[in-house]
């Protein structure tokens, strides 16, 4: 494998992502796929920020350990990060970075002050001086200005300055291949929900879901939906589900503490059998814990929310594609079944950035839902061979529809009647019966790397990307599940075929998906575990995978 890469670092208000967003842009259009880590911690201003841009000739879904140029904005990059890459090629502030081994400064109060430029653009000026420091054309900097760079031809021209003044020292060479488009989790996550026929988001904003709130918001002229920021995540959840059964198809989107909050409405949901497509992007826990710090430790919550029991369809995604595509079936497959569906992210997978080629991603089938005919008089909860009731909304000819939290019957009344709640439970889980069925027809567990090696690492969510990596490297086949709910037990049977060494690959401290797979039969025999709010790099799985299959 070909590879480079780029740490951009500097204080909070530095402008650190938009930085590492423009460098990744640039090589991308250097025919490298990219990758972007962002680090930052809870703070406006201030603190360490930095993002790692991983360009490859391969698609790549995690960084590494290993840095090739160093960014720095200030002494305190030098300070981190330098001890990690002693052999990387730096570009520093000369006003702020006191020295420099291995690189050259160059003076942005200087370039700022002679341009008359704003503060903001020196994350622009650093750029230059990456680009001249790697070699890269000035043509290729200034497209990329003109393409992705608010007020391009002032940015621009600092960048040039900047440019100008810095000797090429470690050249990055182009290799053959159109350039593809970088997408953020969330932004895959929210066009797929748009691909489902998203009518409605509702979200208040929190960490790291606040993005597919801000994309969504952006574009909700361009995509003919209507986005809601409501008061807290209580009224998000209860205009939600107003809004569902209205006959809005509708999306909210939250993390662990805000979810806390929707528990009693998803049970609401449960009951009504109101379809709700619940985005829920994990960070490390419990209660405020790393609020923009990633994590897999809300598994088992999202199982078993809410009070009572109810069928729920869970999907966690591990890239873009697999986002978008499971992010319209979920929104679909809620719609058809009236039942809550969850999109399982986290922190990673939210606010990192991929590249993708869209003509990849391939499709999933589209089931629409099921809706009342007009025919006889109308019962919200008819029970029917599949437990899937019509669909008729208020204000339509002929219906009342009765949308009812309490135990109820065929019509919607409230009832405490034992037959008719035995009755209508046993309706709710027939639901659950026919989507696992159905899901069937769909891919819910990926088996990747070496398909028939007999030692596996069992993985869900954004670290199968590690895996994969390791997984190429050592010669082992790599489990994802990728629907936890209903728990694909067919498929994941099928996946193990021939497995004599399990090993599951999570970032909690419990093994939350090796407890799920243990409930369905499966030996698990080593479990890697981290949970420090940072995610596996292939180059640490790697060895604790080495030493986990030593004699």
């Amino acid at each position: 494998m070909k590879e480079v890469s780029v740490i951009v670092g500097g204080k909070a208000g530095d402008g650190i992502n938009n930085a590492g967003a423009i460098i990744a842009q640039i090589l991308n259009h250097l025919g490298y796929y990219v990758y972007i880590y962002t680090d930052y911690p809870s703070l406006i201003r201030g603190g360490h920020n930095f993002a790692l841009i991983r360009a490859a000739d391969i698609p790549v879904g995690a960084h590494n350990n290993r840095i090739d140029y160093l960014v720095a904005l200030n002494q305190e990059t030098i300070n981190l990060h330098f001890p990690q890459c002693p052999d990387c090629t730096v570009v520093a502030n000369a006003d702020l970075v006191k020295s420099v081994h291995n690189g050259q400064t160059v003076s942005i109060n200087t370039i700022l002050k002679e341009e008359t430029a704003p503060p903001i653009t020196a994350n622009s000026a650093m750029i230059g001086a990456f680009a001249k420091s790697a070699g890269i054309p000035w043509e290729i900097v200034s497209e990329v200005f003109r393409l992705h760079m608010p007020k391009a031809e002032e940015n621009s021209r600092v960048a040039r300055r900047a440019y100008d003044q810095i000797r090429t020292t470690r050249p990055i060479s182009a290799i053959p291949g159109p350039a593809h488009s970088l997408l953020s989790g969330n932004e895959a996550i929210g066009l797929g929900l748009v691909a489902g026929g998203l009518s409605s988001y509702i979200a208040y904003p929190m960490t790291p879901a606040s993005t597919m709130l801000h994309f969504l918001a952006g574009n909700a002229e361009r995509f003919g939906i209507t986005v809601i920021h409501p008061e807290n995540e209580i009224a998000v959840i209860l205009m939600a589900l107003g809004s569902a059964v209205a006959g809005a198809k509708t999306a909210i989107g939250t993390s662990g503490g805000g979810f806390c909050l929707m528990t009693e409405g998803l049970s609401f949901a449960a009951m009504a059998e109101i379809p709700i497509v619940i985005v829920v992007s994990q960070r490390t826990g419990p209660s405020t814990g790393l609020p923009t710090y990633t994590g897999q430790a809300d598994l088992q919550f999202v199982l078993h929310a809410g009070q009572g029991e109810f069928p729920r369809f869970i999907v966690a995604p591990a890239d873009p594609g697999e986002a978008y595509l499971w992010s319209a079936a979920a929104i679909r497959l809620s719609w058809k079944y009236q039942i809550p569906a969850f999109v399982l992210t986290d922190k990673t997978l939210s606010e990192g950035t991929y590249s993708l080629d869209i003509n990849q991603i391939g499709d999933l089938p589209a089931p629409d839902p099921i809706l009342w005919d007009g025919d006889g008089p109308y019962q919200r909860y008819r029970d029917t061979p599949s437990g899937v009731s019509p669909l008729a909304f208020p204000g339509g000819k002929d219906a009342i529809v009765k949308v009812n939290s309490y135990a109820h019957d065929e019509s919607g009344i409230t009832t405490e009647e034992a037959q008719l709640v035995t009755q209508m439970t046993e309706k709710r889980r027939k639901k659950e019966a026919k989507l696992r069925d159905e899901l069937n027809l769909y891919p819910c567990v990926n088996i990747r790397g070496s398909t028939g090696a007999t030692t596996a690492l069992l993985c869900w969510g954004s670290v199968r990307n590690a895996c994969d990596e390791v997984a190429a490297r050592l010669g082992l086949r790599v489990i994802q599940p990728v629907v936890l709910s209903p728990f694909p037990e067919q498929q994941f049977s099928v996946a193990c075929k021939g497995v004599q060494h399990l090993i599951a690959v999570e970032e909690n401290a419990t093994g939350q998906l090796a407890a799920l797979a243990r409930e369905y039969g499966t030996s698990i025999g080593a479990t890697i575990l981290k949970y420090d709010g940072r995610p596996f790099t292939p180059d640490e799985l790697f060895v604790k995978v080495q030493e986990v299959m030593a004699p």
